[in-house]
């Protein structure tokens, strides 16, 4: 048995908030400076300048799609890094239905963070752990990727698991953008399946022995998930921990087999006067 999600109309995966009513310029000032490192001095210096002009990139732009979506149920037009920040609003606002308060008693979205120090250069790392087509061969879960769009540092691609216990084979489509400069991954589901979100944040770093790699999740579950949200929590640190080593043990292998095959360095032939 195969479960493949649907694609929504819309993807949101972050933590949802309360949601004053109407939309204002201060709430998206807000939120570009939370979430998308905004100069808070700069934006109100020049309160007409576009979000590009602010120095906002296409990752940011991309964080701010993805909480807008989440917080108020609108999707930004594309071209939204040329707007203004009340410009931003005024959009937000026209598009923004408040949804039905939660039911009393409802649970906190969840939040995982796990990493792993592998021993291995960054740049190692980084290749690896970054070519999704070749993921099968990292994870021990993914029976199979196919890569259904790739523009920039943002590949689009349908995950399958292998079966689990019960026979289900689960499969859905996430999509992620690499930043190498920040050396940061965002990812998200676009088939959310039984998540009303999920968003994942991988971080890298150089450290004394090699490359710390985080994981950062953060979802909720529908009320209709044969699962809570509590419950996939603790299956999410669960897994992230068994894949992260497993992922460590590999990457460390391919670096020690690389070093060996390695060519020894040149010995110096320069005379004794030589420079």
């Amino acid at each position: 048995m195969s479960v493949r999600h649907e694609e929504p109309t819309w993807t949101g995966p972050t933590q949802r908030e309360p949601v004053p009513a109407p939309v204002t310029a201060a709430e998206i000032s807000a939120i570009l400076v939370r979430h998308c490192g905004l100069d808070g001095a700069a934006a109100a210096a020049a309160p007409n300048a576009s979000l590009e002009e602010l120095g906002m990139d296409s990752l940011a732009l991309l964080e701010l799609q993805a909480v807008v979506a989440d917080r108020y149920r609108v999707q930004l037009p594309e071209e939204a890094g040329r707007l203004s920040i009340v410009e931003v609003a005024e959009v937000v606002a026209h598009q923004y239905q408040p949804a039905a308060a939660p039911a009393p008693g409802a649970g906190r979205p969840g939040h995982t963070e796990n990493d792993v120090l592998i021993a291995a250069p960054l740049p190692l790392v980084w290749e690896l752990t970054n070519d999704v087509a070749g993921w099968t061969g990292l994870f021990t879960e993914y029976q199979s990727v196919e890569i259904i769009e790739q523009r920039g540092g943002t590949v689009r691609f349908r995950l399958t698991m292998y079966p689990d216990e019960n026979g289900v084979t689960w499969s859905w489509v996430s999509e992620r953008t690499a930043d190498p400069v920040r050396r940061e991954v965002h990812a998200h589901r676009v088939e959310t399946g039984p998540f009303e979100y999920m968003r994942i944040h991988w971080r890298y770093a150089e450290v004394p022995g090699g490359t710390r790699m985080t994981w950062t999740q953060d979802f909720e579950m529908r009320p209709t998930a044969p699962v809570t949200t509590a419950q996939m929590t603790d299956r999410i640190n669960a897994n992230s921990r068994v894949q992260l080593d497993i992922i460590r043990d590999r990457i460390e292998r391919i670096a020690a087999e690389l070093e060996a095959t390695a060519p020894a360095p040149a010995a110096s032939t320069a005379g004794a006067g030589d420079e």
